[in-house]
């Protein structure tokens, strides 16, 4: 029988590793809770965002929530005056924002005094505060000027001049910020003494690798997981950085040979990361999928789960699209705004990371020009737990993202949160959810980016919303689809890296021209390289 964390041994202690501070993470969570569940002794690292330490409980699972300064993210230019550009602006620092409030603070003194008595010189006070102000003003809009990209001639110039002096370690230099989280997790993670790091995405990647080798070097054996959730490579760039997408794949490439198993989301995915890292091994898949009985909603004693139409203000007889997810650019929202005005009748919800964020805000503002506002409805994520019955309520489930390599590889999120909520789906021409949206009959396919085609769509599925809903009839179809199917697969994986939870010869996944570990231990850990 396989012990549970109820039975009182623990079967390994395993650090779990992320960038986030976890509250935002389904995957993350689940699959912490769960491994504590099946008896593994779970510590979840995670980011502060209130830069102090943080510490609670999920399930049986322990967070740590830790403080990590972005000292070495930024760049060098930020520290210093730009003597060249701006020789009036303030240093960096606070020193602008004082003096604005120093000014402030002389201005309202004058007022009060110019109430008690009217003298000529608390008139020439007013008028150098006045020109104080101004030229503290001027100072300040100097240091506010467009700050120096990192995507210009030189920068581009600049990295690839350390990816031919360094190689894969050129992150070193062009995103020493990675570093950041070493200091912050490496000694933490050392005190810990894990059996297993299951390291989530590509930062961690690197965390988890680093503190494998040390233990290596002092005579320990630590496993290392690395769940994969994206497709590096396909990211799409960050703005006016020329350094950060080829810096991060080659920490990435640089690490992932230590990794003994990986992790992801697709089998697309996982198909990419053999090929890309040479693995010997296919990644074991783990579908985010929703928990068909989230522990969270059996301990909360039936707590009401809030209702969107209710939220948003509509009753049962007013057609409601929804979007659920991070909101940005590249997901499309702004084809669901643009399609309303043809759409009589028809109220979106928008279920999101950020209502107040300045895209948001911009959809706000799109929304009230084509005079659709009233049917446009921004709401903050509710917990994990209870999307699906929240989401319930809605007529459709949208998923409007555009054409990125990532968007392509995998079934999202949201794609099975609709599902469970039983919603008829459209989404856009992406390859993997297009194909199996075709596949089970749930929804229709437009063409990404295309209002018209959009609509189309949107059309058809409200027209007659309970032929899709059929589709989840179909045995075995939304089962698979659950975390608990998923949470298995996780322990399975636990259970063979480490012989001590179960018999067998623990698995290896590594690239074929594997470099023997100890080679890395000094290079690895010295920042001055």
């Amino acid at each position: 029988m396989t012990p549970t964390a109820a039975d009182g041994a623990s079967r390994g202690r395993v650090v779990m590793l992320v960038d986030n501070g976890v509250t935002g993470d389904s995957r993350v969570q689940k699959s912490a809770r769960s491994a504590a569940a099946q008896g593994w002794e779970v510590i979840l690292l995670g980011r502060s965002p209130s830069g102090l330490p943080e510490t609670w409980r999920l399930g049986e699972a322990e967070v740590r929530l830790l403080p990590v300064p972005a000292t070495l993210a930024r760049q060098r230019h930020e520290y210093r005056r730009r003597w060249l550009r701006a020789p009036l602006a303030y240093p960096p620092g606070g020193l602008a924002a004082h003096r604005r409030q120093w000014v402030r603070a002389w201005k309202a003194d004058l007022r009060l005094r110019a109430a008690r008595s009217a003298s000529p010189r608390l008139r020439a006070e007013e008028v150098a505060a006045g020109w104080l102000e101004r030229w503290v003003e001027f100072r300040a809009a100097q240091q506010r000027r467009a700050p120096r990209t990192l995507h210009g001639p030189w920068d581009r110039a600049w990295t690839a001049f350390w990816q031919r002096v360094m190689g894969d370690r050129a992150w070193r230099r062009l995103a020493p910020g990675l570093w950041d989280w070493e200091v912050a997790f490496g000694p933490v993670i050392d005190r810990l003494a894990p059996d297993l790091i299951h390291a989530n995405d590509f930062r961690m990647l690197g965390v988890g690798a680093r503190a494998k080798i040390r233990a290596r070097a002092k005579g320990r054996t630590i496993k290392l997981v690395w769940d994969a959730h994206e497709f590096l490579p396909g990211v799409r760039p960050v703005a006016h950085n020329a350094r950060w997408l080829p810096a991060h794949v080659a920490h990435e490439r640089e690490y992932a040979p230590h990794a003994d198993a990986v992790l992801t989301v697709s089998d697309s995915l996982a198909e990419l990361l053999r090929t890309t890292h040479g693995l010997r091994e296919l990644p074991t898949v783990v579908l985010n999928a929703p928990e068909a009985l989230p522990a969270e909603a059996r301990e909360s004693d039936g707590g009401a789960v809030p209702d969107l139409r209710t939220r948003c203000g509509v009753g049962p007889e007013v057609p409601l699209i929804v979007y659920s997810g991070a909101a940005a650019e590249q997901r499309g929202l702004g084809t669901m705004i643009e399609a309303l005005p043809q759409l009589d009748g028809v109220h979106a919800a928008f279920v999101v990371n950020r209502p107040d964020g300045p895209y948001v805000q911009g959809l706000l503002a799109r929304a009230a020009e084509l005079g659709v506002a009233d049917r446009v409805h921004v709401l903050p994520y509710v917990p994990h737990w209870q999307v699906v019955p929240f989401l319930a309520s809605a007529d459709v489930g949208v998923i409007p993202i555009h054409h990125w390599p990532n968007h392509e590889i995998a079934l999202i999120t949201k794609f099975f949160e609709y599902s469970h909520a039983r919603l008829p789906l459209v989404v856009s021409d992406v390859q993997t959810m297009a194909a199996t949206v075709r596949s089970t009959g749930q929804g229709e396919v437009f063409r990404a980016d295309d209002v018209d085609d959009h609509v189309r769509a949107l059309r058809l599925v409200l027209a007659d919303p309970q032929r899709y809903r059929e589709a989840y009839e179909r045995p075995g179809l939304l089962s698979g689809w659950t975390w608990e199917a998923q949470a298995t697969v996780l322990d399975e994986l636990y259970s063979r890296l480490l012989p001590s939870a179960q018999d067998g010869r623990p698995g290896r996944t590594a690239r074929a021209d594997e470099p023997d570990v100890r080679h890395h231990v000094e290079a690895s850990s010295s920042l001055s390289t």
